[in-house]
């Protein structure tokens, strides 16, 4: 008689929750969404995109989930609207309790500005891919001027200014990149007026390394001002050029 006691309180609370879930999922399906926010995850660091951009986005794609209920709004394609736009990087919608459709997007983030003889203006970002240069925003970052195609932009250069932004002293050092029609880079410093020659991407590791202890154990003593050109191409020694 227990056991059959048990059996019927487990098999009420299984339909009770059935009819629970049921009965609030079309209840949910039927409410009509009063809110659409968009969230810029990272806007306190990097600003390429707006809130507002991203709805327009939306509504010209006639999207805009206002007015419509949860059952009619389909999250899975406002999120792939979003991910149209070359300036963000990634993007989650989702429904609240309270009658909200919430967009949350991460921007996409630029690492170097190219100014191409070649190909025009653009950017690299992070993860190596081209992303389109707007009047609306303008990010510091380093700038490469020359040569400079979209494959060595997205692979060498990239490769390049990644290790210049893990080196602290490097980060504030280099204002420009000129690439050369031979693919050989002249470096631009913020400080002092003159050029580094630093000659093909490859080992440039060690060729900054070997400046590095240049400026530590001669420029800053000579003074920053003596030489025109410094030239790190030679394996194990540094050329200087003097005014």
């Amino acid at each position: 008689m227990k056991k059959l006691l048990i059996t019927l309180i487990a098999i009420a609370l299984t339909g009770y929750l059935l009819f629970s879930v049921s009965y609030f999922r079309h209840r949910s399906r039927n409410r009509v969404c009063d809110r659409f926010s968009v969230v810029i995850a990272d806007s306190a660091r990097l600003r390429i995109i707006s809130s507002r951009e991203i709805t327009q986005l939306i509504r010209r794609h006639k999207l805009d989930p206002v007015g419509k209920t949860f059952g009619e709004i389909n999250t899975l394609a406002i999120r792939d609207t979003i991910l149209t736009s070359k300036l963000v990087a990634s993007a989650e919608v989702y429904t609240t309790p309270d009658g909200s459709v919430i967009a949350t997007v991460s921007q996409r983030k630029p690492i170097l500005r190219v100014i191409s003889s070649t190909r025009g203006h653009f950017y690299v970002d992070s993860l190596g891919d081209i992303m389109p240069v707007s009047g609306r925003y303008a990010v510091y970052v380093p700038v490469a001027t020359g040569y400079i195609d979209e494959e060595f932009a997205r692979t060498r250069l990239c490769d390049f200014v990644r290790f210049l932004n893990a080196q602290p002293r490097w980060d504030v050092w280099v204002e420009q990149i000129v690439v050369q029609r031979n693919r050989e880079v002249i470096l631009i410093p913020r400080a002092g007026d003159f050029r580094i020659l630093l000659g093909p991407l490859d080992d440039y590791r060690s060729k900054l390394s070997k400046f590095t202890r240049f400026v530590d154990e001669g420029l800053s003593v000579v003074g920053w001002n003596r030489y025109s050109t410094i030239n790190l191409k030679y394996e194990n020694q540094v050329v200087c050029t003097k005014r």
